[in-house]
């Protein structure tokens, strides 16, 4: 029904005001709830790589976007990860040879990236990039970045912690290399009126990050809030502050089922919301719109899908979308 109602809003839009343009987005509805394109382009096919881990599970939430998306516009999608730019690079590459319709890539790591977006570009194909790298997007050539500005993002947390009355915050850094979690903290450190510290742990360890966490809220008891800058990270540092026998307000970056349940029983203090779902369906559909109409959107500045500060308050209402995946 959701997946209908999505389809329905995006073929309105294409199809105009009129009786029969509703009576035609109607059509586009039915078919994308039954697996079947609501558009009758061609066939083309789009690739996305991310820097993702496996087990990720935003990455699922982008991917649900993008699927869906996909089938609305006849396209055949194609889905590859690797955490480390090198390889990541690698697999981007892989596409190209393959002369995919389109590219939709992250830039977490954007050196390793440089080139390898720069060669899609001169092969004629059209990339778009999400969720990382919005600053870098335009410069490597990107038709647009789809997501939510770090620094900014990074900035609104600062301002919510300053609002919950902190003094001594501890920004958990999951992913070494990663620019835009270094954005987040820094951003963080901009508006925060109060201490903020980062601790570098080894992300596809959970067991080390619950230890490297616990440890550090034993040895400074001034640490009041601890900000984890993925979903899958928050849990595990509420497990070691109360290890660690900490007050500490356990707050954290992106959604997920488990985030919500935890801002409505309180476990959690706030969370921020970049939207994955829509960073993948908008990336997809961009770039059918590129390929079947020539249009760019945002101008070639980045279209932004977050940040939303969700708390105990406003996750109730977004539970069941998290529950179904697309939150």
């Amino acid at each position: 029904m959701t997946a209908a109602l999505v389809a329905a809003a995006l073929g309105a839009g294409l199809a105009g005001c009129s009786s029969t343009g509703g009576k035609r987005a109607e059509e586009r509805a039915a078919q994308a709830a039954e697996g079947r394109a609501a558009v009758n382009t061609p066939k083309w096919t789009f690739a996305m790589v991310t820097h993702s881990g496996d087990g990720d599970t935003f990455w699922d939430i982008v991917q649900s976007g993008a699927k869906q998306a996909a089938i609305k516009d006849n396209i055949k999608f194609l889905y590859a990860h690797n955490e480390e730019g090198k390889e990541q690079a690698q697999l981007v590459q892989s596409y190209i040879d393959q002369k995919v319709d389109g590219l939709i890539v992250t830039l977490a790591k954007p050196d390793a990236m440089k080139s390898v977006v720069k060669r899609a570009q001169k092969a004629g194909i059209p990339v778009i990039t999400v969720n990382s790298g919005s600053g870098e997007s335009k410069k490597f050539g990107a038709l647009t970045h789809v997501g939510q500005d770090e620094t900014i993002a990074g900035r609104a947390v600062g301002e919510e912690l300053n609002k919950r009355d902190r003094k001594k915050a501890l920004c958990v850094l999951h992913e070494q290399g990663n620019v835009g979690h270094e954005q987040r903290c820094d951003g963080a450190a901009d508006t925060f009126k109060g201490k903020m510290e980062k601790i570098y742990v080894e992300g596809t360890n959970m067991p080390d990050v619950e230890s490297s966490i616990e440890a550090k809220l034993q040895s400074d008891k001034d640490i009041d809030s601890v900000v984890t800058l993925g979903a899958p990270f928050a849990d595990t540092a509420a497990k070691a502050a109360d290890r660690a026998g900490s007050d500490a307000e356990i707050d954290t970056f992106d959604l997920n089922a488990k985030v919500a349940a935890a801002l409505q029983d309180g476990t959690l203090g706030f969370a921020v919301d970049q939207q994955p779902y829509l960073q993948g369906y908008e990336a997809v559909d961009l770039l059918w719109l590129h390929r079947y109409n020539a249009d760019v959107l945002g101008g070639g500045k980045p279209v932004l899908t977050g940040p939303q500060i969700v708390t105990k308050e406003d996750a109730g209402a977004l539970a069941a979308y998290t529950r179904r995946g697309t939150r």
